[in-house]
């Protein structure tokens, strides 16, 4: 359900699906964390099962990113000039790192009594199976 008047919006999207959107602060998870697409029963889940979240929120530094993401968005509120804040977390596809990113940043933005929005651009496109490039999606 969408917040009304949000202070923070969060977009998880997939670099696959195209440019990353504009935002004031944007975490690229491609690299640094494991993809729950390499595993055959989680490829054609998306961050709408619990499996999937599991596998991404057990995943080493995904609690400390989200907590950092956190005080990084308290720290841009708290500027002489704060306003509406727009935070981008991508993936190579956005339907597993990203969304859960996404909505667990939510929930502890929540947690903190910070009104966010949060948008999953891609999570119900097709699984990406090979990127522009024809390598293994990663």
């Amino acid at each position: 359900m969408p917040v009304q008047n949000p202070d923070v919006r969060i977009v998880s999207f997939g670099y696959l699906h195209g440019e990353p959107p504009a935002a004031h602060l944007t975490a690229d998870l491609r690299v640094h964390f494991r993809d729950p697409h390499v595993s055959p029963e989680l490829r054609y889940m998306t961050a709408e099962d619990q499996a999937v979240r599991d596998a991404v929120l057990g995943t080493a530094g995904i609690p400390q990113l989200v907590a950092t993401l956190a005080d990084a968005v308290t720290a841009y509120r708290s500027g002489p000039s704060a306003g509406p804040l727009t935070v981008a977390v991508g993936c190579a596809g956005g339907r597993h790192r990203a969304a859960t990113v996404a909505a667990a940043l939510a929930d502890r933005l929540a947690g903190m009594d910070v009104p966010a929005d949060v948008v999953h651009r891609d999570l119900h496109r097709a699984v990406v199976e090979r990127g522009p490039d024809g390598t293994a999606a990663r």
